[in-house]
């Protein structure tokens, strides 16, 4: 409804699974970013393989980033904000825009997701990083 209500028109809605619309629908080189906002923190150590921020998927994201593009990814959980942080470093493409974690961008928007970590009182963290032009 937001798309339609400020007439956007730089952006789909894709209702499928991430990794195979990027490897089906993309080329390399082909985004000037990448937002992923709240991804499914699984919690449970031994569900940990099914966080979607593993180094594969990371590795696929960056051969669609633009040279320069950007990877935005927020969570509210603290324990996947290292795994996020430590994933994204590992990756060669990849440099970090901030120290750690960055300032919350005002693009960015409050999400039910978001809304419900911070009633928890969870820290909300955004991570940013660029792909080496």
């Amino acid at each position: 409804g937001q798309i339609e209500k400020h007439g956007l028109t730089n952006l789909r809605i894709i209702p499928h699974d991430a990794k195979l619309v990027l490897q089906q629908m993309f080329t390399s080189e082909s985004l000037d970013g990448i937002h992923i906002f709240f991804p499914d923190p699984w919690p449970k150590a031994r569900h940990h393989k099914r966080r979607l921020i593993q180094p594969d998927f990371v590795s696929l994201l960056c051969d669609r980033l633009k040279p320069g593009g950007y990877l935005h990814i927020a969570t509210d959980w603290e324990d996947y904000a290292t795994h996020i942080l430590h994933v994204l470093r590992n990756e060669k493409r990849l440099i970090n825009t901030a120290t750690d974690y960055a300032a919350r961008p005002a693009y960015r928007p409050l999400t039910k997701f978001e809304q419900r970590g911070m009633k928890l009182g969870h820290t909300i963290r955004d991570i940013i990083f660029t792909k080496i032009a």
